[in-house]
């Protein structure tokens, strides 16, 4: 079996998804979890999310993508490829990092849902208080 081209490796996360992009520097398509991007992420917001990324490094269908992404809902997965691929992309081309860095692809966004208390409904949701 032939071997692909050297590619660049990245790991990006959103909530409770992670996802481990390779960035090949042939043409080609965004594959995720074996599948095409398209028939993986129903809407056209999470595909958009993805290719955010590519369309303001200018190199949108001249690389090729391939993503395994685990855990979360589709919204966070979509956000972690983003992510996971804009690191790719400054690894690749450090000339890239300013026009990512200013739309804000470049950050681990940490907000995670907070854990539930003991005694209460849910992380802060307290019982209903009665006067007996």
């Amino acid at each position: 079996m032939a071997t692909e081209a050297t590619y660049i490796e990245t790991i990006g996360r959103r909530k409770a998804a992670t996802a481990r992009v390779r960035l090949f520097d042939t043409k080609g398509e965004i594959t995720v979890n074996k599948k095409s991007h398209e028939k993986y992420f129903p809407t056209d917001e999470t595909r958009n999310i993805i290719t955010d990324a590519l369309n303001s490094a200018g190199i949108l269908g001249k690389v090729k993508i391939t993503a395994v992404v685990k855990g979360g809902g589709v919204h966070a997965q979509a956000e972690a490829i983003r992510l996971g691929i804009s690191r790719a992309l400054v690894e690749r081309d450090a000339e890239t990092r300013p026009a990512l860095k200013k739309a804000g692809y470049l950050k681990r966004d940490p907000r995670v849902v907070e854990r539930k208390k003991f005694g209460l409904h849910k992380a802060r949701r307290a019982p209903q208080w009665s006067k007996r």
